[in-house]
C-alpha cells in the first residue's frame, strides 16, 4: 500500500506553480508535489461511493491551487457516465468499468479518442445491519444473496443461525434496503452474489436493482440513513458510510479458516491481487469476488475516474491532469485512506499517473 505522511498544503500564489505537501506522523518524512498548472474549474459527477474522497481531494486541491475549483456531484455511477457521454462534465466517477456500448458512445465527445477507466478509489462494501442484541453478525454469499432476494425473510432463519451459533437472533422480519439509482455499488454487490452465491442469485449483475422485495433509497447516504433508523434492517454501503453513521458491518464467511471482517486492511489484500482487464490506456481491473484467501474481504470495489484519452476540452485539460495526478499521488491516497477508503497499491497508481501524463 502506498502510505505516506499526513497532507499539509499551502496555497499556490499563481498559475504554473508547485505546492508541496509534506510531514510525517511516524517520524519519517515524505513529500508529494502538486503541480497546479493553469487555474481552472472542473465539473464532474457520478459515484456516491467516492463522494467523501472527492470532498477531501477537491478541498485540498482548491486550497493549494489559487483560482481552481472542483465541482463534484453524486447521483450514481450510471448518471455520471450518462452525463460524461453527453459532454456535460469533464470526468465521471463510476464503481464499475465502462461497458463496450458506453465506450462507443464516448467517442462522440472524445474527439479522436474514447473514454477510459482510471482506477482511483479503493473501497469495500459493508453489509450494514441494525438488529438489537446482535453485534457480530456473520453472513456468507448464498445466505446474503437469499436475504436480498427475499428468499430468507426472518432474522432467526436456520441459515443465518447456522452461521451465528449462540447469537440471539430475533424472530423478526428482515427489512432490506437497496439503491434506487443506478449504482456501481449495486453492480459490485451483485457480482459478488453471482460469484459467491452458490447459484442463489439468478439475476444478471448490474447497476440497476433487479431482485424481489425490499425498499429503495437514493445514494449511499440514503440507504445508510434508512438502516440507522429502521430496526431489523440490512443494506450495503461503502465502509466510509458505515463508519460515518456508526453502523455495524457483518463479517463474511468466505470459506477461509475464519470469517473475514469488513476492514480496509482486509479489503486491501483483495484489491492488491486484482488482475488487469483493460487494454492500452484503459486500466480497468478484474476483482476476485469469490476469494477464499485468508484475511481477504471479498466485497470490494474500485471507483474509476472516466476521462477521454484524447479529445478532452483544451481549456480544462491542464487542470484535469493536475487534479488527477494529485488524487493518484501517495499524499492523495493517504488522505482518503484516513476517511475509510483503501489506498491503491503503488503499482496501480504508478500506471495511472503514466496514463494521466498522456491525456490530450
Amino acid at each position: 500500500m502506498a502510505l505516506v505522511s499526513s497532507l499539509s498544503l499551502a496555497a499556490c500564489g499563481s498559475d504554473n506553480n508547485n505546492t508541496t505537501a509534506s510531514g510525517g506522523s511516524n517520524g519519517s518524512a515524505a513529500t508529494s508535489a502538486i503541480n497546479c498548472g493553469k487555474a481552472g474549474s472542473l465539473i464532474a459527477a457520478g459515484s456516491t461511493a467516492q463522494t467523501a474522497a472527492m470532498d477531501v481531494w477537491k478541498t485540498s486541491f482548491a486550497a493549494a491551487c489559487s483560482g481552481s475549483t472542483i465541482n463534484y456531484q453524486g447521483g450514481g455511477s450510471g448518471a455520471g457516465i450518462q452525463q460524461f457521454n453527453q459532454g456535460k462534465i469533464q470526468f465521471a466517477g463510476s464503481d464499475s468499468a465502462l461497458k463496450p456500448a458506453e465506450v462507443d458512445a464516448s467517442k462522440a465527445v472524445c474527439t479522436g479518442g474514447q473514454g477510459i477507466d482510471l482506477p482511483m478509489v479503493g473501497g469495500l462494501i459493508s453489509l450494514v445491519y441494525n438488529v438489537d442484541g446482535v453485534d457480530n453478525l456473520v453472513l456468507d454469499g448464498p445466505t446474503s444473496a437469499k436475504i436480498f432476494d427475499s428468499q430468507i425473510t426472518k432474522w432467526n432463519d436456520p441459515a443465518i443461525a447456522a452461521l451465528n451459533p449462540g447469537a440471539k437472533l430475533p424472530d423478526a422480519e428482515i427489512q432490506t434496503f437497496h439503491r434506487s439509482d443506478d449504482a456501481g455499488t449495486t453492480e459490485n454487490l451483485t457480482k459478488y452474489f453471482a460469484a459467491a452465491g452458490g447459484g442463489a442469485w439468478t439475476y444478471p449483475a448490474g447497476k440497476a436493482w433487479a431482485a424481489k422485495g425490499g425498499q429503495s433509497a437514493n445514494g449511499s447516504a440514503g440507504v445508510s440513513a434508512q438502516v440507522k433508523q429502521v430496526k431489523n434492517s440490512i443494506s450495503y454501503v461503502e465502509l466510509a458510510y458505515a463508519q460515518t453513521n456508526s453502523l455495524k458491518s457483518a463479517d463474511i464467511n468466505t470459506g477461509a479458516s475464519k470469517p473475514v471482517a469488513a476492514t480496509a486492511e482486509n479489503a486491501a489484500s483483495t484489491i492488491a491481487k486484482a488482475q488487469a482487464a483493460g487494454t492500452g490506456s484503459d486500466l480497468a481491473l478484474k476483482l476476485d469476488y469469490a476469494t477464499k484467501d485468508e484475511g481477504s474481504y471479498p466485497l470490494v470495489l474500485i471507483t474509476y475516474e472516466i476521462v477521454c484519452d484524447k479529445g478532452n476540452k483544451a481549456e480544462t485539460l491542464d487542470t484535469l491532469k493536475s487534479f488527477l495526478t494529485y488524487t493518484a499521488s501517495d499524499a492523495g491516497q493517504k488522505a482518503v485512506g484516513e476517511k475509510g477508503y483503501v489506498p491503491l497499491p503503488k503499482a496501480v497508481t504508478d500506471k495511472v499517473n503514466g496514463v494521466i501524463a498522456t491525456l490530450a
